[in-house]
């Protein structure tokens, strides 16, 4: 059975399908492995998903995640709430005659609303497909809108496809809605019915009504990001040559000099004005007061700036001035020296503290002569060190540590300084800063800051970190059960 652009199966194989599906479904949930061709691989991905999340098969419907105020103040303040006469104006009327229903949720899975045929929603009560209820595949396992949310991508599920057996007298075709702004999940458009009165072919009839609500963002979009270049273009004008872009408050580029090519989207910092460009290139924000930015890509007066990101590289970059060098391990343990030794060191320094006492400073002093081809008068002489503006992750790193709070430093933490190096000082340097951000999160980390740590090289596997993760966070939080399926493969001591 082919997966398809939308994952569809042929109305004529329906029968054959749906027999090879429920023996394969029983065996799986006998622990068996089945015979034969598996199902669809989106819908094999979906059951592994599903059960290692925990999901009971024998579940009777989905769990309610909230209920009367609640789910009216979360209408309300949600943005598919203005998408919705869209959708009603596009699907309703051929749901209703259907004998169907139709619903639309949030981003993780949660249905806000429901309408349809009266006697279809009586029966869609029994297993929860009503206002308020979770159907994410972590709580009700393979299912329309949780899959299709889980994969980002149009889906239609039929009947044993679903995990859970009560589910096996319904199929679904759902199509995720994406915010063209931000780019983020808003949530997801659903037509649910009995097996016999849904073909795999509606599953383009809802792509087609989420597509439109995505137009109607898009127009919404493009209307703002206009007021925004009129009210701001003096601002790159007065820029006068230097290079520079306007920025949303999502990201968005959305106007620049002819000059340079920009990526459409930037991640802005969490604080300060300091950004990474998607191409490596250090640039500043300046705020405008309504949400947007002006990006530049030398800050004023500060001369040339070198830009290290030298944490969890296995090969290591460098930029000034927004142009990327081309370094080999040996110049970037030297750019790291240098950077932590802002005062200068000597070519005997430097060799003792890179090679320990095999070194040899004319070695040393030869590849700064090297390195200087690249870098020029950035690098002074007696002794060596950096002349200009040094912004280095590492740095950025030590600085966080120097305060109380953990989210800034998990946020900087992207793995050990240059781990392939063997440098005396630098292995010292590695180690401390290791056990510095992990001493730090362990005492004061909440989830997303121990998420974060664990998703490092060194913290994949860390006992601890693990083991705290499944202590806070909910049993069928993904994060959660990543971290169980690793403890299990860890040699405890």
């Amino acid at each position: 059975m082919r997966d398809g652009h939308r994952g569809a199966v042929q109305a004529a194989d329906l029968g054959s399908y749906s027999s090879r599906l429920r023996r394969l479904h029983e065996a799986l949930i006998r622990g068996e492995r089945p015979a034969g061709e598996g199902p669809r691989s989106v819908i094999s991905a979906s059951w592994r998903r599903s059960l290692d999340a925990g999901v009971d098969p024998d579940a009777r419907s989905a769990p309610l995640a909230f209920e009367g105020e609640d789910i009216r103040e979360v209408r309300s303040a949600h943005p598919m709430s203005r998408l919705l006469p869209i959708i009603t104006g596009t699907l309703l009327e051929a749901v209703d005659a259907d004998d169907q229903i139709l619903l639309v949720t949030d981003a993780r899975g949660r249905v806000l609303w429901r309408d349809g045929n009266h006697r279809t929603m009586e029966s869609a009560d029994e297993v929860g497909l009503a206002d308020g209820f979770d159907w994410s595949e972590d709580a009700i396992g393979t299912n329309g809108p949780g899959t299709a949310l889980a994969t980002r991508r149009p889906l239609h599920v039929f009947s044993a496809e679903h995990l859970v057996r009560a589910l096996h007298l319904w199929s679904c075709s759902a199509a995720p809605i994406v915010d063209p702004d931000s780019g983020d999940l808003l949530g997801c458009v659903d037509i649910s019915g009995t097996t016999r009165s849904m073909h795999p072919a509606s599953v383009a009839l809802v792509e087609a009504a989420a597509r439109l609500a995505e137009s109607h963002l898009t127009l919404r979009m493009l209307e703002r990001d206009e007021r925004l270049r009129r009210r701001h273009e003096r601002h790159l004008r007065a820029l006068r040559g230097e290079p520079g872009a306007l920025v949303t408050a999502t990201g968005r580029i959305i106007a620049g000099d002819d000059t340079r090519q920009w990526a459409p989207r930037i991640r802005l910092p969490e604080s300060g004005d300091r950004v990474v460009l998607p191409d490596g290139r250090s640039a500043f924000l300046e705020a405008l007061g309504d949400g947007g930015f002006l990006l530049r890509l030398a800050g004023p007066a500060r001369g040339p700036v070198l830009a290290l990101s030298f944490l969890g590289a296995e090969h290591p970059s460098a930029h000034l001035d927004g142009t990327r060098l081309s370094l080999s391990l040996r110049h970037a343990e030297i750019l790291a020296m240098l950077a932590l030794n802002p005062r200068g060191m000597t070519a005997a320094q430097l060799s003792f503290h890179l090679y320990g006492d095999a070194g040899n400073p004319v070695t040393v002093r030869a590849e700064i002569h090297r390195l200087r081809a690249q870098l020029g008068r950035t690098i002074a002489a007696r002794p060596y060190r950096l002349a200009c503006v040094v912004e280095a992750d590492f740095l950025e790193l030590k600085r966080l540590l120097a305060g109380d709070e953990a989210a800034p430093v998990a946020r900087a933490y992207r793995g050990p300084l240059l781990p392939r190096s063997e440098a005396p000082a630098l292995r010292l340097e590695r180690e401390e800063l290791e056990g510095q951000v992990r001493a730090r999160l362990l005492r004061r980390g909440g989830p997303e800051d121990l998420w974060a740590y664990a998703e490092t090289e060194h913290g994949r596997n860390d006992i601890q970190i693990l083991e705290r993760l499944v202590t806070a966070l909910p049993r069928h939080d993904h994060r959660a059960v990543a971290a169980r399926i690793r403890l299990s493969g860890v040699d405890l001591p």
